[in-house]
């Protein structure tokens, strides 16, 4: 494809994200169906660079002051992700000239806002929780791309040999530091012609998503439920800890997220699953197996903002008033949830987000109002499968699991552990 066709389909998709009217991995997916001749390449690059203009599109657009020419190809140019060669054959010789004096500014300079590319209202709670240098690193770690994380199914599989399949591929992947099962791979490849996955060996999921199932420690042949299940990465991981033992309920109000956990479940080998579409938390098929249930999981609705390095569009498509409303969703499925536990039963509650409104505020709140549940120490868990006392607590605060980015190189995650008596 010529250069500068590239560049105006990247600012044709640039310019449909900064709508903000869907999800960006939705949209970006609907612009390749409606461009089905682009290559491999040509779509890494049009992704990368539109995903790149929504982590820094406070910084683009100030810079893009200076620019001429349509808004959307100027931010495009600004977050070109992809051979640098081949962007300055689409570049007029004004903008080769205005590129070079904005790639000359010192960014350090400029105001906070432009350099963390938060909202106020989020780097706000942010800054006052973290403290300068942990918040800067924070943003800093936010404007960057996520590696890709891999579950390996352990059902299948164990993870020295899924490791040297993978790099038998010439595909560069180590263990992960703190989850058992997890790999990370460099790059991005393909992985429907990666022979692991294909085998059903590996699932995408983030290291700090497969401690959250850890947490639970499901045993075989008990019955456990993973309650918000989504497209089933957590059920997935549940099932293989529980060997395929057991009865493992999936339950969630969206039909069409637990569609798309069957074809995952398939190449799983896992036969312990059953998927149940709620109409919401107090469902009548809760409430049949109140007190019966041996391990719960709660991976609650929340903003998200855990993950903005996958997903950037949500730091803009949130807001405090959302957060707000998703607080009182969070606790009332947190409480509904508790009831399926029998006595000694364990319950995790979890969330992908940063905030501690989501995670902590609405842990202490559920502890307040049920004090049948006892606080299990995240940490001890942790040790029980292979992390040090010291690495342990540092994936820990105040005996709650808190993964940060720039920290753990995970995506953003909470969990807190309780037992009811």
């Amino acid at each position: 494809m010529h250069p500068n066709a590239l560049l105006e389909l990247a600012a044709e998709l640039v310019d449909s994200l900064l709508l903000f009217d869907a999800p960006a991995d939705q949209l970006v997916s609907q612009f390749f169906r409606a461009n089905k001749a682009l290559g491999p390449r040509e779509r890494h690059t049009l992704a990368e660079t539109a995903y790149g203009v929504l982590r820094q599109r406070l910084l683009f657009q100030h810079l893009a002051q200076s620019g001429q020419g349509p808004m959307a190809r100027r931010l495009a140019i600004l977050g070109w992700v992809g051979n640098e060669a081949f962007l300055r054959g689409a570049l007029t010789e004004a903008e080769r000239h205005w590129l070079q004096q904005v790639q000359s500014v010192d960014t350090t300079q400029l105001a906070p806002r432009l350099r963390h590319n938060l909202p106020e209202w989020l780097a706000e709670p942010l800054q006052k929780r973290l403290g300068e240098q942990d918040f800067w690193a924070l943003a800093q770690a936010l404007n960057s791309p996520a590696p890709l994380d891999l579950r390996v199914n352990t059902l299948k599989a164990r993870r020295e040999d899924v490791l040297s399949a993978l790099q038998a591929q010439g595909l560069v992947a180590e263990a992960t530091p703190h989850s058992p099962w997890g790999i990370r791979l460099q790059g991005k490849p393909a992985l429907n012609k990666v022979e692991p996955f294909v085998q059903g060996w590996l699932e995408v999921q983030d290291e700090g998503s497969q401690l959250l199932a850890l947490l639970l420690e499901a045993k075989r042949g008990e019955m456990v439920v993973d309650f918000c299940a989504g497209a089933g990465g957590k059920t997935l991981a549940l099932g293989a800890a529980m060997r395929n033992t057991g009865r493992l309920y999936a339950f969630d109000v969206s039909g069409h997220r637990l569609d798309k956990l069957k074809p995952r479940l398939a190449r799983s080998g896992l036969s312990n699953v059953h998927p149940v579409q709620l109409a919401h938390e107090r469902d009548e098929r809760v409430k049949r197996l109140a007190g019966k249930i041996d391990r719960v999981l709660v991976d609650a609705p929340c903003s998200g903002l855990g993950t903005l390095r996958r997903n950037p569009d949500l730091k803009w498509r949130q807001s405090p008033e959302s957060v707000r409303e998703l607080q009182a969703k969070q606790l009332a499925i947190l409480s509904s949830a508790a009831r399926l536990l029998k006595p000694g039963g364990r319950l995790v509650y979890a969330t992908c987000s940063l905030l501690d409104d989501e995670n902590e505020g609405v842990a202490d709140a559920f502890a307040q109002a049920h004090p049948q549940f006892q606080r299990l120490d995240a940490a001890e868990i942790l040790q029980r499968h292979g992390q040090t006392e010291a690495a342990a607590a540092a994936l820990c605060e105040g005996g709650q699991l808190r993964l940060w980015p720039h920290k753990h190189h995970s995506d953003g995650f909470y969990a807190a552990v309780w037992q009811r008596a």
